[in-house]
């Protein structure tokens, strides 16, 4: 099965909803609302989150592609209505102002932002058609298309988990163990979704301390996925390989700037022999490693191994402190306009990354 499973999304961050469209889903999957809801609602939680999570209640509406809770085999759509629309009609309007009722352009970019450069690429003078489509909102939809994912993988065994492991410089310790169900039973009572509890509260404290700044905070999440079988993608050409494909997958969504799987930088800094995991044999398990160094996957192909990927999110480009900045218009110096925002979304970025893992795991290629 080849490049079956395909999506798209549309929508604005204020405008009246988001909407995705997957095109490849089998038919005759068991398929609820129900089944994708439980992972956008867990997108919206998480310590440090701004004033528009406690405006949305993200549920999705399946429009098409399903009938009698089973997947029909055409394409799925799916639709999560914004319910900030409401205050945001006249700016983000489809039709034309109404004379004299224009909003203010948005002319102040922020550094880290995709506002000056989406601005300049477009030809745009208002630099909200930029943020409206480049905010991390869209990752809403991408979770909704992945809950689809995650219940087809949940067909044959395969699960995904995420936990936090370092926020704002604060991190787990290096020798933390821990098995994976109760790695993920304490994330998800997890605040800031990380399972070790005096981490958790060290955490807590610093983003407490960067909201009263008026700063924000990226960090580290790492995503597990159990139950892959021998063989998930390819070494045969650089675009099949499953790590290729992951990386970039991570990488393209927002606000992430480093990923590594297994040791990643750390294997780098050893020597072949600390790094490469024996291969062992028994008649009971057969095949089987005595670690996990590469982090589920060799030469681009999954080796039966737990799969492990961490991201590094950067902190958030709005800050209530806001930086230095150039007006688009006068081009004289401002300081960046400050739109709602969050001073930490690294707990909701990992439901993200889990999400879209499960996406490119199981669906691209088998």
């Amino acid at each position: 099965m080849a490049e079956i499973f395909r999506f798209l999304t549309a929508g604005e961050s204020h405008g009246e909803a988001l909407t995705a469209v997957i095109d490849g889903v089998p038919a005759g999957l068991p398929l609820t609302e129900a089944d994708i809801d439980v992972d956008l609602a867990r997108r919206q939680r998480g310590y440090g989150r701004g004033g528009r999570m406690k405006i949305e209640r993200d549920r999705v509406h399946i429009v098409s592609g399903l009938r009698w809770g089973h997947t029909l085999g055409s394409p799925l759509t799916l639709q999560i209505a914004n319910r900030d629309w409401e205050n945001w009609k006249a700016t983000m309007s489809v039709g034309p102002p109404e004379a004299g009722t224009a909003p203010k352009e948005v002319t102040r970019p922020r550094p880290g932002h995709a506002d000056l450069a989406g601005a300049m690429k477009y030809g745009h003078r208002d630099i909200r058609n930029v943020l409206e489509r480049s905010s991390a909102r869209e990752t809403t939809a991408r979770v909704a298309v992945a809950g689809v994912a995650k219940r087809l993988l949940a067909e044959f065994g395969i699960t995904i988990l995420s936990h936090v492991t370092e926020i704002g410089g604060v991190r787990i310790p290096g020798d933390f163990e821990m098995p994976w169900d109760e790695v993920k039973r304490r994330a998800e009572t997890s605040e800031v979704r990380c399972a070790d509890t005096e981490t958790e509260a060290a955490i807590i404290a610093a983003i407490d301390d960067a909201k009263a700044k008026g700063d924000t905070l990226g960090g580290v999440f790492e995503v597990v996925a159990l139950g892959c079988p021998v063989g998930l993608g390819s070494y045969v050409q650089w675009d099949r390989r499953l790590d290729g494909r992951l990386a970039q997958a991570f990488s393209a969504i927002q606000a992430i700037k480093g990923v590594e799987l297994g040791l990643g930088f750390e294997a780098a800094r050893r020597p072949g022999s600390a790094v490469h995991d024996e291969i062992l044999f028994d008649a009971e398990s057969g095949f089987r490693r005595s670690s996990n160094n590469a982090g589920g996957l060799e030469g681009g192909v999954t080796n039966g191994q737990p799969v492990i990927v961490r991201a590094a999110m950067k902190p958030l480009s709005t800050l209530r402190t806001p930086l230095k900045s150039v007006d688009l218009a006068t081009k004289e110096a401002v300081e960046a306009v400050v739109e709602r925002s969050d001073v930490c979304a690294v707990p909701a970025a990992g439901i993200v990354r889990r999400n879209h893992a499960a996406y490119v795991e199981g669906l691209k290629r088998w």
